[in-house]
């Protein structure tokens, strides 16, 4: 009987912290600015990933798009795609972003699992919003983007230097190949 309680309390806790996590309040991180401004429709479309902090779900990707679609609720529509060249084939996840206060700041949060979502803040982007800058909610993820599957080296730099600004071991970036 006792086993029976403690692995009900077990369970219980379990849960419980779930549902914690799950309702955790993303914020933007302490000292990074968003884009302001910031034109929901212009960044609709497909991005190509310059470079990335590697993780479980992105690792031994290349070819990555994102594309991104307003939804009727406002929200945004995530299609994050790839080619796994270790397993030989094509990945591909599917997303939804919420805006963190209103659209026209570059703040949002992503969800590729139910009620788990993540930040996702645009800090930098040229005015033609060619190329862009996202941070993470932490210094654990980081993603430069372009229109186009390179990206000028003046823009480059200016975006490293703004992650170094804010503390990212840019020894740990993986350029991402597109062939």
């Amino acid at each position: 009987m006792k086993k029976i309680i403690y692995y009900r309390v077990l369970f219980c806790a379990l849960i419980s912290s779930l549902v914690l996590t799950s309702c955790k309040t993303v914020e933007v991180p302490e000292g990074v600015n968003v884009v302001n401004n910031f034109d929901a429709n212009q960044y609709m479309g497909t991005w190509y990933e310059i470079a990335r902090f590697d993780f479980k779900h992105e690792k031994d990707l290349s070819n990555v798009t994102a594309t991104y679609s307003l939804n009727k609720d406002g929200s945004v529509k995530v299609v994050n795609k790839g080619y796994n060249f270790v397993k030989n084939k094509w990945e591909e996840a599917n997303g939804k972003a919420k805006f963190l206060d209103d659209n026209t700041k570059g703040a949002l949060k992503v969800s590729f699992f139910g009620p788990f979502y993540s930040g996702y803040n645009v800090v930098m982007m040229d005015p033609d919003y060619e190329n862009a800058l996202v941070f993470g909610e932490s210094t654990d993820y980081i993603w430069i983007l372009s229109r186009s599957k390179t990206i000028p080296e003046a823009t480059k730099e200016k975006f490293l230097k703004e992650a170094e600004r804010i503390g990212y071991d840019l020894s740990r970036l993986v350029w991402t190949e597109h062939d």
